[in-house]
């Protein structure tokens, strides 16, 4: 038994990642891009101290930036689980609204493009949040507001690593929170089925229509031929992080038609976006309703791809997606 123990802790030093239940962040060096005045220095988020007021010195806080950013770095490298956030409770709560969570081992553009895990929605009267998510390995854990003139404030957080749960929908704001982005796209597909002799009907473009009506004889689905691999793609008008899609069966008939769909989301448009990362598969939808999938992780892209990877006709009455644009830090910002 001594010996299996003595193994197991010999893989954690060699594979270089450390395990622990305890808050990883507490004490542990932290600097961010700015501080405004002498109350809101980086390390007062990992005091210890979660109270939400600024004025009682225990909450960091930057300028009035562009893309302001915090940074925690942690006393060795970890399988992070999990990371909590107190917000600002004294006013301002919503200033945190769009800030992302990364983790990882580069300090390139200040930590800010390692892998991102989670993104901040509105917390309403929610001042401590808990983020979870698949196990990912870093030492830096970032927090990074994209945007111009935004101000990050910080009253706590707490990183923990190596925690055994299933995370539930990876965390992006709630889709009631977030606009329809496919709404401003552009749509293709591999074909238009032969019966669709009459103007407007079948297009690619009615996925994106706004109009959930599942009769496709009501002009607002689109319908591929039978042929094998049939594919429908959104062309989205920048990349954006994109955390759940949600689609519109048929309701007049065959449902069972979108039975093994594949959700992707990417930036490749190699095989017709078929090969981009796996956001989500389609079991079953009832006839007539609309299903929200969320992605197996926070996903970037320019492309949303809806297949069927077998001989089928793919129809869809509306396709829904729901993310943020993806804003990129200048090096040394």
């Amino acid at each position: 038994m001594i010996l299996h123990v003595f193994f197991l802790l010999s893989l954690l030093s060699v594979s270089g990642l450390s395990a622990s239940t305890e808050n990883l962040a507490a004490g542990a060096k932290a600097v961010q891009s700015s501080t405004y005045d002498h109350l809101g220095d980086a390390q007062n988020a990992v005091d210890g101290d979660n109270n939400p007021d600024y004025l009682q010195s225990s909450c960091s806080h930057t300028h009035s930036d562009v893309n302001p950013w915090w940074r925690v770095e942690l006393p060795a490298i970890y399988n992070v689980t999990s990371v909590t956030i107190t917000n600002r409770g004294d006013c301002c709560g919503d200033r945190i609204n769009g800030a992302q969570i990364r983790i990882g081992n580069s300090l390139k553009n200040n930590g800010n493009d390692n892998k991102l895990v989670a993104v901040i929605g509105p917390l309403g009267s929610d001042v401590t949040k808990t983020y979870r998510f698949r196990a990912t390995e870093g030492q830096y854990v970032n927090i990074f507001l994209p945007g111009e003139n935004k101000i990050l404030t910080l009253c706590e957080v707490k990183v923990f690593a190596d925690e055994e749960f299933s995370p539930e929908p990876l965390y992006l704001q709630d889709k009631d929170d977030l606009n329809n982005i496919a709404l401003r796209g552009r749509a293709t597909q591999s074909s238009i089925h032969s019966s669709e002799i009459s103007p407007g009907f079948g297009l690619a473009l009615n996925a994106i229509d706004g109009n959930r009506n599942p009769d496709l004889k009501k002009g607002s689905c689109m319908r591929t031929e039978q042929e094998s691999a049939p594919w429908w793609r959104l062309s989205l008008t920048r990349k954006h992080i994109v955390s759940s899609v949600a689609l519109t069966n048929r309701g007049d008939c065959c449902p069972e038609l979108l039975d093994g769909a594949e959700i992707r989301v990417g930036d490749s448009l190699k095989n017709n976006g078929k090969d981009n990362p796996l956001c989500a598969t389609v079991s079953s939808i009832p006839a007539g309703q609309t299903e929200h999938f969320n992605c197996s992780a926070l996903l970037e892209g320019s492309y949303v791809t809806v297949s069927l990877p077998r001989e089928g006709t793919l129809s869809l009455c509306e396709v829904e997606v729901f993310g943020v644009p993806v804003v990129r830090c200048r090096d040394g910002i």
